[in-house]
């Protein structure tokens, strides 16, 4: 019997569409003689949604706005040991057996922890990060600061935050003047380069700072390097065993929303699989891409080594990517960020290590599996008899 694998994308997010493109990519991966592939799709208000349409990148535009036109609205939930899957006003008589969660999905209200509690409480086996994992990846400012005591290579930063902006600008200020112009400024919880401002000088920091904070309530602020290599690995495993992929080179430079994601704006890249519509985006794995990327030994061990770490202090499991800085001209190593659901399951990096993306596909859905047999052998619950006090005498 097959597995039926749940592919869950979409949701109420600034990286909505991209999430769309990432899990076509991921359906199309998945080996169709092992797994029953199930879309499942999370409209921007919240609700989930079935149907064949979902296997063609070429049918969103038109369902996206209005996806109950065309697709099945569904409800999931649990009955006794299973988790199912049961139309809302019946177009299939018999609900569907979900066996395992494939989560796809990017950005706040979803890959911040907020699915994987809702998939946690299913009690279902799922390929992405717990809840602790998933927020600590999504927001920038609590994850400085982990790195931060954790003595992870980062820029100077500091966190600007929106309720105290106006009455402690001048503090704010100072500090952006002690790093030194220029600056990049991000909102907290926001990914694929939504958001983000440069301030090449003082008198520009209110203006870029409160741009920031129409995305979010937090903001890093942080040392922006002038000469600068951007480099990215993948780490996939799980809290006692992980391995790291080879190290890319992002080649053209500082990538924005429309250099990653748009088709007529972006880098031009191969062909990718599961993108079906003419000229659709090929998400991250447009990107022009030098691999593996040509560094010094001491630099490659450095970010080898700290990948494993950054996966292991912000609590991560299943697939994730660690994006990684260097300054040309001192040659410095300095982490970035985390993507806990990377576009396009930066398959593009596993390639070159010799894991075809089914593999991949294989390889997470195994380690889900294998995390929900371990935590079954754990104890959650005890019977008491404390509620037996409140019986009526």
């Amino acid at each position: 019997m097959k597995i039926c694998v749940a592919v869950f994308f979409g949701g109420k997010s600034t990286e909505h569409e991209i999430s769309c493109i990432s899990a076509n990519q991921v359906l199309h991966a998945l080996n169709s003689e092992k797994y029953d592939v199930l879309p499942i799709y999370i409209s921007k208000e919240n609700e989930f949604f079935i149907g064949d349409e979902l296997f063609d990148l070429a049918n969103y535009a038109d369902f996206i706005k209005d996806p109950g036109r065309t697709l099945q609205k569904v409800a999931i939930y649990k009955d006794g040991n299973a988790v199912k899957v049961r139309p809302v006003n019946g177009m299939f008589k018999k609900p569907i057996n979900i066996d395992v969660a494939f989560p796809v999905v990017h950005g706040t209200n979803v890959e911040d922890g907020s699915l994987a509690g809702f998939l946690q409480m299913l009690d279902l086996p799922f390929t992405s990060c717990d809840v602790l994992g998933g927020s600590l990846g999504q927001d920038k400012a609590v994850m400085k600061d982990v790195f931060k005591a954790n003595d992870i290579p980062m820029v100077d930063y500091f966190i600007v935050y929106g309720n105290d902006f106006e009455e402690n600008y001048e503090e704010y200020l100072k500090k952006a003047k002690k790093i030194r112009f220029p600056l990049i400024a991000k909102p907290a919880n926001l990914g694929s380069s939504i958001g983000i401002e440069v301030i090449k000088k003082a008198d520009e920091f209110k203006e870029k700072i409160e741009e920031c904070l129409k995305y979010d309530f937090k903001v890093v602020v942080e040392d922006m390097i002038k000469d600068l290599k951007e480099v990215n690995i993948s780490v996939i495993g799980n809290q006692n065993k992980a391995r790291f992929s080879p190290i890319e080179e992002v080649s053209n430079g500082f990538l924005d929303f429309d250099k990653k994601y748009n088709p007529n704006g972006g880098a031009k890249g191969s062909k990718m699989k599961g993108a079906k519509s003419a000229g659709a985006s090929k998400g991250m794995a447009s990107t022009v891409r030098i691999v593996p990327a040509k560094l010094e030994a001491q630099q490659k061990k450095i970010i080898e080594e700290t990948a494993l770490k950054v996966f292991k202090v912000l609590n991560s499991f299943g697939l994730v990517r660690i994006d990684f800085m260097i300054d040309r001209k001192s040659g410095n190593v300095y982490c970035n960020e985390i993507n806990t659901i990377p576009g396009s399951l930066a398959f593009y990096l596993w390639k070159h290590a010799g894991l075809e993306f089914d593999q991949e596909c294989d390889e997470m859905i195994e380690n889900a599996l294998n995390r929900y047999a371990l935590k079954a052998k754990k104890t959650y619950s005890f019977d008491t008899t404390i509620l037996e006090n409140y019986r009526k005498k």
